[in-house]
């Protein structure tokens, strides 16, 4: 098992920055991506980013590419999304996953990740 624990979300007014962090605990020596997604009432989860564990390759979302950063430090199980530039638009929960597979054909679906977070909430102001 995998747990995941997201904190950092918040209000803050349009043009302004969040970090997230997504704190990981247990067999993290299983896991190999780990990433982020959002969802708003009514809508279905969306893709924001992903990174792999081990190697650091990073996949971005359209919609937030060069607003958004995920990385993580292994060394802390720790993962984060950096977003900058923020727009009431990136209003949602955001949620922190963990996958265990060895191979993905494609890291933005959410069936990819077995382990998820509970959320944190993100709202910008206009």
């Amino acid at each position: 098992q995998v747990q995941l624990v997201e904190s950092g979300g918040g209000l803050v007014q349009a043009g302004g920055s969040l970090r997230l962090s997504c704190a990981a605990s247990g067999r993290m020596f299983s896991v190999t991506a780990m990433g982020w997604f959002r969802q708003t009432p009514g809508k279905e989860r969306e893709f924001v980013a992903a990174i792999t564990w081990s190697g650091g390759s990073t996949f971005h979302a359209d919609s937030i590419q060069g607003r958004f950063t995920i990385s993580r430090e292994r060394a802390k199980n720790t993962l984060y999304l950096q977003m900058n530039s923020l727009t009431p638009d990136d209003t949602a929960v955001y949620s922190c996953a963990a996958g265990i597979r060895g191979y993905y054909s494609n890291y933005e679906n959410p069936s990819a990740y077995e382990y998820w977070g509970q959320g944190t909430q993100v709202t910008v102001s206009s």
